[in-house]
């Protein structure tokens, strides 16, 4: 197997970031890589260019973390409140899944795209209560967001005294 060593100019997913110097097989580097101006092969001025990719990778990565901090802010504040058909015990008969709260984080938060994994939940929430939900906006940066389950009793009660607000901030 032919390989060859490439600097990257951007980041490309399972190779590597800006700056990196990889190994990959002789064939993607020129087919791809090089044309797409995506890596440039190691020679003396390239090496000298990494400092300049190296440079542009942390600026791009720092404004990535102040971006995704706002954003967990954001939804540290959030409360989703869900309705669940609920037995006497408190027990759900649906189940309110990642799936569920990924779609109504998206909702309130119109103008964020969210990473559609973004929402970590070991297993659909059964049981009815207050829930905290992990956010992963980043690798360095997770959210903590507060779901709040309740049955359909609860809810009308809820709506009666004013806060039947769904899904919003919490203002106190």
């Amino acid at each position: 197997m032919a390989h060859s060593e490439v600097i990257l100019t951007e980041n490309i997913p399972n190779l590597g970031a800006e700056a990196d110097i990889v190994k990959i097989r002789r064939g993607y580097a020129r087919n791809f890589l090089i044309p797409q101006g995506k890596g440039l092969e190691v020679t003396k001025s390239s090496l000298r260019m990494i400092n300049h990719l190296k440079a542009k990778r942390a600026e791009r990565e720092a404004r990535e973390v102040t971006a995704a901090e706002e954003l967990a802010t954001r939804i540290n504040r959030f409360n989703l409140k869900f309705i669940l058909e609920t037995g006497e015990t408190g027990k759900a008969f649906g189940s309110i899944t990642a799936k569920d709260i990924h779609a109504r984080l998206t909702q309130e938060l119109a103008s964020v795209e969210l990473p559609k994994h973004a929402v970590v939940l070991d297993r659909a929430i059964k049981e009815s209560g207050e829930h905290t939900v992990d956010v992963k906006l980043h690798p360095d940066v997770t959210a903590k967001l507060r779901v709040i389950i309740s049955a359909p009793k609860e809810a009308a009660e809820d709506a009666a005294e004013g806060n039947g607000r769904r899904g919003t901030p919490d203002r106190e």
